[in-house]
């Protein structure tokens, strides 16, 4: 079963919507197709928290790298037994990784942007890819003013390099907002929030931002800040038109 609403009527159905009236919408409207892709940011947590919360029939994934912190690795375990279940955990494949490094050294991510995506794209896009086998749409806790490169976010939009809805429930959110939902909730986060940190990737990739500085500005920082994303979030294919199909095919 595919997506056979036009995204723009997806958009005027949930605009004026609760983050958790999207999510209960999302479980009913896409069963067994849908699920959460966790970065383990502080958004994404707020979210499980829903989700969990409404027992909703939602799955969780996160991407390991093989290179995150160690504090990221600990919220894992500290949320699988907060909410009671195991998230799905996705990594990427072994012996790209290998071949990888072998051409091109451990630390590649520093020497050109080319290499650096390259690095992203395995350890990030493609076992994200195996991930969303068989949905035909996916959640992620995306904001508008996320930086540069996220200045406005909608709460669904077509993700056309994976074919699928995206939808993002926490769009017109803003930081304090979040913050406060997840301390009246006592949800679980990246203790790395508290040194500095607002967006969270892998280890040699992020720093503690300085007062002022962009919210993504500990993310690539030796890159443009337009070019500061992985590829995770970034559609260049058009969405369907009329009543086509939205969804995986």
């Amino acid at each position: 079963m595919t997506i056979d609403e036009p995204v723009a009527d997806i958009l005027t159905r949930l605009r004026g919507l609760s983050a958790e009236e999207i999510l209960a919408d999302a479980a009913t409207r896409y069963p067994g197709r849908v699920a959460l892709a966790s970065s383990l940011g502080v958004e994404d947590q707020a979210l499980t928290h829903m989700i969990a919360d409404a027992g909703l029939d939602i799955p969780i994934f996160t991407l390991d790298t093989g290179r995150l912190f160690p504090e990221t690795y600990d919220l894992i375990d500290r949320t699988n037994r907060r909410y009671g279940f195991r998230m799905r955990v996705y990594c990427p494949d072994a012996a790209e990784v290998e071949t990888m490094v072998a051409d091109n050294g451990i630390n590649l991510f520093r020497d050109s942007e080319f290499l650096r995506h390259q690095c992203c794209d395995l350890r990030k896009i493609k076992p994200l890819r195996r991930a969303q086998v068989g949905l035909d749409a996916w959640i992620c806790g995306l904001r508008s003013g996320q930086g540069v490169t996220r200045e406005k976010v909608e709460p669904a939009e077509w993700d056309g390099n994976a074919g699928l809805l995206k939808l993002n429930p926490l769009a017109e959110w803003d930081e304090a907002r979040v913050w406060d939902y997840v301390r009246a909730h006592d949800i679980p986060y990246n203790p790395l929030h508290d040194q500095g940190f607002p967006s969270i990737g892998c280890a040699p990739c992020t720093r503690a931002v300085a007062d002022g500085e962009d919210w993504r500005a500990g993310r690539w920082w030796w890159e443009t800040p337009e070019h500061r994303e992985c590829g995770l979030h970034q559609s260049h294919a058009a969405a369907p038109a009329g009543d086509t199909d939205g969804g995986a095919s």
